[in-house]
């Protein structure tokens, strides 16, 4: 299950990923928000991101205008690598090296078109382990205080 949400700046490109989605058939929950109303990021950042940590979804997409304040939000969430992207060499690489679990992107940056091509391949890209596996448990090191 892929866990997806948006703020109000990026509920058009939250709505298009949940298209594509729903044509691939693959299972998500929708955390909100469901209209284009100012609503506060972090709340709903966290709802995903927490999902995500505790194994309740494989993994996690959000939207807001830039997806800076999204990624920033889920990644104070332990175990959460969330990463922004604005490309698809990005929404790619963040898999493949840094086995990123929450994609991020950015309504006021991206179409949606890039934003369901960059979803598609954070979705279908695996992690390469080997010396990256070295990284990602260095980060871990970080979370638990020993670096």
């Amino acid at each position: 299950m892929i866990a997806i949400a948006a703020d109000h700046g990026g509920y058009k490109i939250k709505e298009a990923v949940k298209r594509f989605l729903d044509s691939e058939k693959i299972v998500y929950r929708d955390f909100g928000t469901f209209n284009e109303d100012s609503v506060d990021y972090p709340p709903i950042a966290a709802k995903v991101a927490h999902c995500v940590a505790d194994g309740s979804a494989e993994k996690g997409i959000l939207c807001c205008g830039t997806g800076i304040g999204m990624s920033i939000a889920a990644n104070k969430v332990k175990g959460i690598r969330a990463a922004v992207c604005t490309n698809s060499y990005c929404a790619e690489i963040t898999r493949r090296h840094n086995n990123s679990n929450i994609l991020c992107l950015g309504g006021r940056v991206i179409s949606e078109e890039e934003a369901v091509e960059f979803t598609r391949l954070f979705l279908n890209t695996e992690f390469d382990g080997g010396r990256h596996q070295r990284r990602i448990d260095e980060i871990s090191a970080i979370e638990r205080g020993d670096l």
